[in-house]
């Protein structure tokens, strides 16, 4: 199973993480930003990653700290559980609609960390929750993973759903990357690596 632990303790945030890759979506969420909170339990269902997390942070100053923090973490285990790549199909897409949101998300699980992120440069809030902290959690995410990920709103009006639309294409995407390829025989890569 690849599965990895990961803690993070700083004066702003102290988070406790651990996942599965070959789970079964099933997840336990407590984190002090319901909006966050409700987006993980949403990456874990349809990533079918197993995902248990306890995270506290300075709310009381802004929200930035902890959703930033989480996406770090989260990508750091993701790292750790992928170990060697051997075996995994590596690249995973998705256009995925959340009624009249659509999202378009790829990735390559290839060792180099790159995002490229496009909300149609929307701004507001979805409850209490600054919309532009999505791209700091998938930025957190990605760079701490190691891997190249496109994730793009296509159209939208709803904030919640579009950045549920963005949250569930990513996952849609990275399910099928991770997934080992019965076909496959050692690192999907001509160099031998995905380092």
């Amino acid at each position: 199973m690849r599965k990895a632990t990961v803690k993070r303790e700083t004066k702003e945030t102290q988070i406790e993480l651990s996942i599965n890759l070959d789970g079964k979506g099933k997840y336990s969420v407590d984190t002090p930003v319901g909006f966050l909170t409700h987006m993980l339990e949403t990456f874990s269902k349809h990533s079918l990653i197993d995902l248990e997390i306890m995270a506290t942070g300075d709310v009381h100053v802004s929200h930035h700290h902890t959703v930033e923090d989480v996406g770090i973490v989260l990508g750091t285990a993701i790292k750790e559980a992928l170990g060697n790549k051997k075996n995994i199909r590596r690249f995973g897409y998705s256009i995925l609609p959340m009624d009249e949101a659509l999202a378009l998300c790829s990735i390559d699980l290839s060792g180099r960390p790159l995002l490229f992120y496009d909300d149609m440069g929307l701004r507001g809030k979805i409850t209490n929750f600054d919309f532009e902290l999505m791209e700091e959690f998938f930025k957190g995410l990605t760079l701490s993973a190691g891997i190249t990920v496109h994730l793009k709103a296509l159209a939208g009006k709803n904030l919640h759903h579009i950045a549920e639309s963005l949250t569930k294409a990513f996952a849609v995407a990275l399910r099928q990357a991770v997934e080992i390829d019965p076909r496959r025989e050692g690192t999907p890569s001509t160099k031998g690596t995905l380092e």
